[in-house]
């Protein structure tokens, strides 16, 4: 089989510092972040540790858990090139077991979170090898179809309690530990949470299997060539991607304690996919930026009542008129860095 290294030569992405494996090594900096990511890290992580004294926990900690989901989406449309239309399943499915399994079960937060990605990632194990086997708009017609028959199935469960969803999921004690029922204490844990998916999306695009990925998304013919199972790669991306999408809506319902049918209904699917794209797609920091943009446009236009999905669709189409590789992406082409 040939090597990574093989192949990031072989593919366009590579030869023109399209992966870091491109780079000089001293573009490259501490855990695979180039100059340019450090600092951009440097800066999140600094208004990860600010803004909960200034803005609300609860806001904070739902922008979180959705930026979380936008950055596991992005694992796969971004680095992968496969466009899915059912990631909601994930985040719902994840949603719907952590909630069920803190309030019935009585397990820790942390172990309910956990089982939330154990239940996305078997789901995207199954669809994801149903779905592979297409490319292009049949891959994203057939993950839309799967999503949907979660979505019913969803709404006839008796473990969901159907439209009324799971209410009054409680945070419990971390480790058997520390309570997490003051919305502070939760903030920490949530931000730790999303500060180590962020880190392992990051390791896993900068390794040796994430630079398999980027060049089946540049050349999948010429990867296959080359002796690389594609199919077998992008199975695995796809079971790492709704994974955390199921870690993300664990955390969701852990934070505002309730699963209901609208973290698995097609409009999240939609969400998700406006977030990635409007922070910028193949980016590290883009979907974290527009998770922000539209969870802030969520919360602070709710006052205009129906209206609120009119205003967004108006930003949407101006910021892909004015920045069409994503906030992120054209902030990154206009300072020549990698982001």
């Amino acid at each position: 089989m040939a090597s990574a290294t093989t192949l990031s030569h072989a593919t366009p992405g590579a030869s023109e510092g399209g992966s870091p494996a491109a780079l000089p090594p001293a573009a490259q900096g501490f855990f695979g972040f180039t100059r340019a990511q450090g600092i951009a890290l440097l800066v999140m992580i600094g208004a990860l540790i600010v803004c909960p004294f200034f803005l609300y926990p609860q806001f904070l900690m739902k922008l979180l858990c959705f930026a979380l989901f936008a950055c596991a989406f992005n694992l796969l449309i971004g680095y992968v090139g496969l466009l899915s239309f059912g990631h909601a399943a994930y985040f719902g499915m994840g949603s719907y077991v952590a909630a069920h399994a803190a309030k019935v079960w009585g397990l820790t937060p942390e172990l309910s979170i956990l089982l939330g990605g154990v239940a996305g990632a078997a789901f995207g194990l199954v669809f994801g090898w149903i779905a592979i086997r297409r490319a292009g708009i049949y891959f994203a017609m057939i993950t839309l179809a799967l999503a949907q028959m979660v979505y019913f199935f969803c709404l006839q469960a008796p473990f969901t309690h159907g439209e009324d969803g799971i209410q009054s999921i409680p945070r419990g004690m971390l480790f058997g530990v520390i309570d997490l029922r003051a919305d502070m204490t939760m903030y920490w844990f949530v931000a730790a949470l999303f500060l180590v998916g962020f880190l392992l999306i990051h390791r896993i695009i900068h390794s040796p299997f994430g630079q398999v990925l980027t060049a089946i998304r540049e050349n999948e013919p010429r990867a296959t060539s080359l002796g690389y199972r594609t199919d077998d790669y992008k199975l695995v991306a796809f079971v790492l991607s709704a994974g955390i999408a199921g870690i993300a809506g664990g955390a969701k319902a852990i934070t505002v304690g309730i699963a209901t049918l609208t973290d698995v209904h097609w409009s999240m699917s939609g969400e998700v996919v406006l977030m990635t794209l409007l922070g910028g797609l193949g980016t590290l920091f883009g979907p974290v930026i527009g998770a922000g943009a539209v969870v802030s446009m969520q919360t602070y236009l709710a006052p205009f009542g129906a209206w609120v999905t009119i205003i967004q669709g108006v930003i949407f189409v101006l910021c892909v008129l004015a920045f069409r590789a994503g906030i992120v992406g054209e902030i990154a082409r206009l300072l020549r860095v990698k982001l």
